[in-house]
């Protein structure tokens, strides 16, 4: 357990950015040494088979698009998640890793008949986890859920990664809590779960801090609640493009976890965290 003497050791220690720090200005600062990860970018090509979801398809987010989009941000290395809009579709996947080379890895989503094989080769080229994406509906039930992130962690070392409203979870914090390694996608999105997030965390789950600008919670006490309970917990994500979201990813969204956690844990969450969970050859 963290102790709250060592958290507010580490709120004493922040480096306080001006309230009034524009998008320009953070990004500024942030293209001094310190590198950032990115657990959680969508990249949306549609020379790659793309499905609407709830009758919405996004517009293009090219690769390119990216990149330029979080150069002066330090981002340099990252996890390219596969969303609802992109199916089973694994093609774009295996484009993307390779012109992104060893420091980006992949989340996929699979068919429960997916063949250990191709688990197998997937990983080979750098995919790390397996989403289930109960909060728009591909997944649904639960004991599936928990067959298949057994089995493909079993078969590529891939941890499971959730996207729902952690208070819908509550009923299955056991289950969950028996896989191997687990990781809640943007908060847990509301206010209500994040009791459930906790138990989560608890248990050793990794929590995204990520979609800042669509989830229902107060951001810093949940930042701040989370880290208390494990500091090795939450891990950054810009959420690019922010499909859906009430409001886009902002670099701002950055400052919020360093005046919340401070410089020490800050680094925790935006670079070690992750690279500890997600193994790329950094």
């Amino acid at each position: 357990m963290y102790s709250r003497r060592k958290f507010i050791q580490g709120l004493a220690a922040l480096t306080t950015l001006g309230a009034g720090s524009s998008m320009i200005g953070y990004a500024a600062e942030s293209s001094g040494s310190e590198e950032l990860f990115d657990s959680h970018c969508h990249i949306i090509d549609p020379n790659y088979p793309l499905i609407p979801n709830q009758g919405y398809l996004p517009p293009p987010y090219p690769l390119q698009q990216y990149l330029s989009d979080v150069k002066p941000l330090r981002i340099t290395s990252g996890a390219v998640v596969s969303g609802s809009f992109q199916g089973f579709d694994q093609t774009y996947l295996k484009a993307v890793l390779s012109k992104l080379g060893p420091r980006w890895v992949g989340v996929t989503q699979a068919p429960p008949n997916m063949p250990d094989s191709e688990i197998s080769d997937l990983a080979a080229v750098g995919v790390r986890a397996l989403r289930f994406n109960m909060y728009r509906g591909r997944t649904t039930n639960i004991d599936d859920l928990v067959q298949m992130a057994t089995r493909v962690h079993t078969v590529g070392k891939w941890h499971a990664e959730i996207y729902a409203d952690a208070a819908s979870l509550k009923q299955h914090v056991e289950k969950l809590s028996n896989l191997p390694q687990i990781v809640i996608d943007h908060l847990g999105m509301t206010e209500e779960g994040l009791p459930v997030l906790l138990d989560l965390v608890d248990a050793g789950a990794r929590i995204k801090a990520t979609g800042f600008g669509r989830v229902k919670m107060n951001v810093s006490k949940a930042l701040e609640r989370i880290a208390q309970r494990n500091p090795d917990a939450l891990i950054f994500g810009t959420d690019l493009p922010s499909t859906r979201a009430k409001r886009p990813f902002q670099a701002q969204d950055i400052q919020i976890i360093r005046e919340v956690l401070g410089p020490q844990l800050s680094r925790k969450v935006l670079w070690d965290n992750a690279v500890s969970l997600y193994r790329p050859t950094v």
